[in-house]
Order: C-alpha cells, then sequence, then structure tokens
C-alpha cells in the first residue's frame, strides 16, 4: 500500500530513513510525490539559436591543454577553449582546480553555463566528458538535506516506483483528462522524476498543476458549504425603500463599483445563509459609506450591527461620522477599551437590551461581557483579521451573524481566490469623481533639503506631512535611517513654530492614540512615525507623505502608506527617498512613480515578491503547492475554481462514480471545516 513506512521500499535502511523523515517523507507515497524543485535542461542548440545571458549547454572538442590560475583563498580560475561548430570558444570554470587532470586537448566535452555572446564565452557551472547524447538531457535536481543525495533518492523513487505503479490511482475523472488533454496520474508521475523529453515534463507539470489547484478549491468549496448549511436560517428582511432613502440623502452618488458591491452584499444578507464576504477596495474608493448602508439594512431588519476596526482613534473618527450620517435613523454607541465604568456598564445593558442599533469599536465587542440581543452583521474593518477565536467567541454566545470583512490592500484576484478560497469576494475598483490623483516622486537622499524645505512651504498653506521611516533606532546591521534619530534631526532643521511629532510601535497604545489625536488636530505638524501608521487614521489634512529607504518597503506597503494622505480635494504628493543598489527595488520606485492603481500595483507586487511574502511571514492562509505556481499558472487556477464549484453545486463527489477517488482524498475536510471554524 500506499501509505506503507518508506523502510519497506528495498535499499532503505535506518539511517536513510530517519535522513527522509528530514524532508517529511514517511510513508511511499510521500517519496512518489516528492517532486524535484528544478530541472537542468542539457539540451544542444546551435550557437545562432544561443541567448546572451542565457543558460546553455553546448559540445566540442577541447583545442589547447586547460591553464589554471590561483587566487585569493583557495579561489581558481580554469580556461580551456573548445571547437564548437568551426568556432573557438572560451570556457571559464570557477573553483575546479581538480578538472584541469580531467580535461585534455582533443577531448569531447559537454558543458553546461551562463552564455556570453558578446565574447563567445561560457561561464561553466556543470559539465560532463563526452558527447551530450552520453548524458541524460534533463536532470531533476530534489531539495536535500543531511545524507541524502540526488543519486540515492532517484534510486529510492525508481525501486518505489517499480513495487508500488499498480498502488496509483488515478483520481481525476476519465471526461476531464480527455477534456484537457493531460497525462494519466502514473504516467505523470513518471516523467516528474524521468523526464524524457521537455514536452512529456511540460505536460506532467500541467496535470499535477491542474490536479494541485482543483484538490485546493474543493476543499474551500465544501468548506464554504459546510458553514453555508451550518448557519441555515439567517434572512434579513431589510427595508428596500428606507435603504434608497437613506442613500438619496447621502451628499454624493455611489460609483457603479459601489452600487455592484452593494447588490452583492444586499442579496447575501436577504439569503438564509451566513455571509462571509471580503469587500476589497482601494484607499478612499468609498467603502465606509457600503459599509454604512449595510449597517442601516440590518437596522431595518430590526437587528443589531457593529463594526469592529483595529485602534480607538479610527472607532472614534467611525462612530463620529457615522453618527452624523444616521442622524435619527439609528442609535449608535462607541465600546472601545477605554470606555470604563458606569459609562461600559450603561452601554452593555443597553446592547442586551436591544435599545442599541450600532456598536462601533475595537476588539472590545466581542469581549465576555458584551452581549447583544440579535446581532445580524458584524463588519470588520481593515487589518483586523477576525480569526478563528473571534468567530468561536460569538458562535458561543449563540450567534451567526452575517459577516463582512474589509480590507484596503488590494489583493491580487488569484491570491484572493487562494487565501480567501471559502469567502465570497467583492471588488470596488473605481475611485469617486474629483478625487485628485496623489503626485508619486522617487528622489534621491541628497534633494533631501529641498523635500524639507517643500514641507515647510505646504505647511505655511496650513497643511501637514507624514515622513516615514523603516526603523525605531539606530542598527548596526543596517545602514538605514531611523525614526528617533529622524525626529531629533527634523526639530533642529524646522523653526520651534513648526511641531514635530514621533510614533512608533514600541510607544505604548494610549501614547500612540495622544500623538495621532494632537496630529488630526494639527497641534503636530510634521509626524515621524514607522508603519505603524499603516493603519492609521483619517487626517484629510495631511497632504505629504514622505517615505525614507522606499526600496525596503514591498509595493503593496508603499501604496497603504501613500494613502494616508489624498483625503481631501487639496493636491497632495508622495515623495519616496530610495537609493536601491538592486534592479527590483528600481522596478519599485518605477512602478510607483507611475499608478496609483493599487490593483495593478498589487499583481507587480506579487510577481516581484511571490505569494510567500505578500501578506509577509505568516502567508495568511496560502497554501504551499508542490507544482503549481499561482503566478503564472493563474489560467489553471481559475479553470480548477470553476470546476470544483460546478462539481460541489452538482453533488458529483457523491453522484457520479468518476468522482469516487477524489471524493476518498477528500473526506478529511470535515475534520478540517471543525479546525478552521
Amino acid at each position: 500500500m500506499l501509505n506503507d513506512s518508506v523502510d519497506s521500499i528495498k535499499g532503505v535502511g535506518g539511517k536513510f530513513t530517519e535522513d527522509l523523515a528530514a524532508l517529511h517523507i514517511y510513508t511511499v507515497e510521500d517519496l512518489l510525490f516528492y517532486f524535484p524543485y528544478r530541472y537542468d535542461v542539457f539540451e544542444i542548440k546551435p550557437l545562432r539559436e544561443l541567448i546572451h545571458d542565457d543558460k546553455v549547454t553546448i559540445e566540442g572538442k577541447v583545442i589547447h591543454q586547460p591553464s589554471l590560475t590561483f587566487y585569493g583563498k583557495r579561489k581558481s580560475r580554469l580556461v580551456f577553449t573548445l571547437e564548437v561548430e568551426n568556432v573557438a570558444i572560451k570556457a571559464v570554470m570557477f573553483n575546479r582546480p581538480f578538472a584541469k587532470k580531467q580535461i585534455a586537448p582533443n577531448d569531447i566535452v559537454t558543458l553546461t553555463g551562463k552564455w556570453d555572446a558578446h565574447r563567445l564565452q561560457i561561464t561553466v557551472s556543470n559539465y560532463k566528458k563526452g558527447p551530450a547524447e552520453n548524458h541524460a538531457s534533463i536532470q531533476p535536481l530534489y531539495s536535500l538535506k543531511g545524507d541524502v543525495t540526488n543519486i540515492k533518492l532517484k534510486k529510492a523513487i525508481k525501486r518505489a516506483l517499480n513495487d508500488y505503479a499498480d498502488q496509483v490511482e488515478e483520481i481525476l475523472p476519465e471526461s476531464y483528462l480527455k477534456s484537457y488533454k493531460l497525462p494519466n496520474r502514473l504516467d505523470a508521475l513518471m516523467t516528474m522524476h524521468f523526464p524524457a523529453n521537455r514536452t512529456e515534463l511540460k505536460h506532467a507539470r500541467r496535470r499535477f498543476t491542474y490536479e494541485e489547484f482543483l484538490l485546493f478549491q474543493l476543499k474551500m468549496q465544501l468548506l464554504r458549504k459546510m458553514k453555508r448549511e451550518a448557519t441555515h436560517g439567517n434572512a434579513q428582511q431589510y427595508d428596500s425603500k428606507k435603504l434608497e432613502e437613506f442613500i438619496d440623502h447621502f451628499p454624493f452618488s455611489l460609483t457603479a463599483a459601489q452600487q455592484r458591491t452593494l447588490t452583492q452584499i444586499l442579496l447575501d444578507m436577504k439569503s438564509p445563509y451566513r455571509m462571509n464576504r471580503l469587500l476589497q477596495g482601494d484607499v478612499g474608493s468609498g467603502k465606509t459609506a457600503v459599509a454604512a448602508i449595510c449597517l442601516y439594512g440590518t437596522v431595518t431588519a430590526g437587528r443589531q450591527g457593529a463594526l469592529m476596526v483595529p485602534t480607538e482613534i479610527l472607532a472614534e473618527q467611525h462612530y463620529e461620522s457615522l453618527t452624523e450620517l444616521f442622524g435619527e435613523r439609528a442609535k449608535i454607541v462607541l465600546l472601545t477599551g477605554s470606555v470604563k465604568g458606569k459609562k461600559r456598564k450603561e452601554i452593555l445593558e443597553a446592547i442586551e437590551a436591544s435599545t442599541v442599533d450600532i456598536v462601533i469599536g475595537t476588539h472590545a465587542l466581542i469581549q465576555d461581557d458584551v452581549f447583544f440581543a440579535d446581532l445580524g452583521l458584524v463588519i470588520v474593518d481593515e487589518q483586523h483579521r477576525f480569526g478563528v477565536e473571534q468567530r468561536r467567541t460569538l458562535r458561543d454566545k449563540g450567534l451567526h451573524p452575517d459577516v463582512l470583512f474589509m480590507t484596503a490592500t488590494p489583493i491580487p484576484r488569484t491570491l484572493a481566490i487562494t487565501a480567501f478560497g471559502d469567502m465570497d469576494v467583492s471588488v470596488i475598483d473605481e475611485m469617486p469623481s474629483g478625487r485628485k490623483e496623489i503626485e508619486t516622486y522617487w528622489a534621491k537622499e541628497n534633494t533631501l533639503d529641498r523635500v524639507l524645505q517643500f514641507i515647510e512651504q505646504r505647511i505655511t498653506y496650513g497643511e501637514q506631512a507624514y515622513v516615514i521611516c523603516p526603523l525605531i533606532e539606530e542598527s548596526d546591521k543596517l545602514d538605514i535611517q531611523n525614526a528617533v534619530d529622524l525626529y531629533e534631526q527634523l526639530q533642529a532643521f524646522y523653526p520651534p513654530s513648526i511641531h514635530v511629532g514621533l510614533m512608533h510601535g514600541r510607544l505604548h497604545s494610549d501614547e500612540k492614540e495622544d500623538v495621532m489625536k494632537r496630529f488630526a488636530a494639527n497641534e503636530i505638524q510634521v509626524l515621524v512615525s514607522t508603519t505603524v501608521v499603516e493603519v492609521g487614521v483619517n487626517v484629510p489634512n495631511a497632504t505629504i507623505m514622505v517615505i525614507y529607504d522606499a526600496e525596503r518597503f514591498g509595493l503593496s506597503q508603499l501604496h497603504q502608506l501613500r494613502g494616508r494622505v489624498g483625503r481631501s480635494d487639496k493636491q497632495s504628493y508622495c515623495i519616496l527617498i530610495a537609493e536601491p543598489k538592486g534592479e527590483v527595488g528600481k522596478e519599485r520606485m518605477r512602478i510607483m512613480t507611475e499608478t496609483n492603481n493599487g490593483f495593478a500595483l498589487s499583481e507587480q507586487d506579487l510577481k516581484l515578491r511571490g505569494p510567500g511574502d505578500f501578506f509577509g511571514k505568516k502567508q495568511s492562509g496560502v497554501p504551499e503547492f508542490k507544482v503549481a505556481d499561482m503566478i503564472h499558472d493563474y489560467r489553471a487556477l481559475e479553470t480548477a475554481r470553476s470546476d470544483a464549484q460546478e462539481i460541489i453545486e452538482v453533488n458529483a463527489l457523491d453522484n457520479d462514480q468518476e468522482f469516487a477517488n477524489l471524493k476518498t482524498i477528500l473526506v478529511k475536510v470535515e475534520t478540517l471545516f471543525n479546525k478552521l471554524d
């Protein structure tokens, strides 16, 4: 059986079993599906087809005795000339002095390395004696640890395939294999480990890419179905007429994107199943207006709404703006950690007695002593991930409200499909008319004085500025500007009439709140801060965002920081101070100055950084695939999602024998569901 221990394979002893365990290989199946992380392709092409700076393979005859020179500590350079297609090609090999004895004039050699078309030179990374046909044209390379070598691993995989091939069952329906022209599972498995040519390898990878995406999407769709069925009877009968009157009362018209997302959310609220939706929208796209309408919908349905935000100051801002917007239509209260004693007791009693319609606050909303009479909708704003524990807290209180998550971090569609596969996703991809675009400039450090003078000039017009830097205090390891030093420098640079403030992550939450309140009230004109300001508050008067060592930040984070300004009808500016050394850093600066579109930026960021770093170290639920790459294989991802939706909708796993093996693999999903929710 494929779940036999890996030591049941002939030649795999105790020590090798331990070494394989370090690679998370415990069973025969683990070994068979431990795929190479890359392939070296030894494919001879004519010289005229070789591309400068590409990795290439050439075959030729050595003309002269190789020349060996030593330099530095234990460093060497071996140079020889070979004849390829009657052309003399120079070969350079570093730190392999032993090769001098192995390569002699008139030897036929096959070399792989980086090609320099201008010098007709190859910098050799791999060499073999003899013509290319004597060597495998495609060499799989595995990720290894300890004493495990490629050769030992390949031998074990070959034995496993010989002994257990008949146990490898097809899990994809025959109709899918035909429709997508995919090889069967066993053939694809053999090709992944022992590819005969590039074409077969391409189709094998295509097969496992689709398989991985389909399995993942099926898990997500099943989770979604289970969550929906677990909360039947959750329909909210809101008053459409009152909602229309409320929207007409707005001092602006909704954009087409706001109207579209509002329709999607209201349909969810009217459905008998609990809503689990993510609302994406760039900074300033009008998510809060949509949230307010949905909260009012809950109120007209006779239920309570809650808006949960990450900071007290943000909660206060929402409380003030929504109180003004709703007027007499709803009773709104503010509940944060600062609300204590008698006032807190009165608010809690009012929430429980249902004399309160909407509660706005921080995570204090879901503390043990908070009891809602009938909670219909929870909206969770920016960055505060409403996690497993918080959901469980609500469920333990007997509550199954509709849940809407809002984020101003534009997430590429491919990531949204994977990281939030069990959620519905709405996107506000249009900005309100009349909003001025933020002008973004890339400046070098030697122009800092001009930047500071520009800030001073804008302050005379009553405007304010953020200055962001990556570190709090000086670090020996990183030569980058830090907040404390910069704060002191700016205090010395500006006259006493310009007040400079300092904010960073090591301040106590009360101190942070105080600094932000003073900045919002224009008691501080220049705020020096680390990225803690990213979660930020609405300061319409702030029109300048200066970001130090901007190359140290990802595009999405730079865009989030830039979104702290441009919140009024005044022209706003973002100045990136950066001296990027590498091409990726320069590319980031170029992209930032060329576009204000958060979704375009997020797609570029995903390409530059990869999915693992997009959300940070924890990856926020982004799965790690063995073969699939959600950036390059996005079409397969879209196809797999569509297929998974159809499979679940028609209940094919239960009703169609073709899907029996897929169902067997997915039986653990219920356990997964219980863990997640």
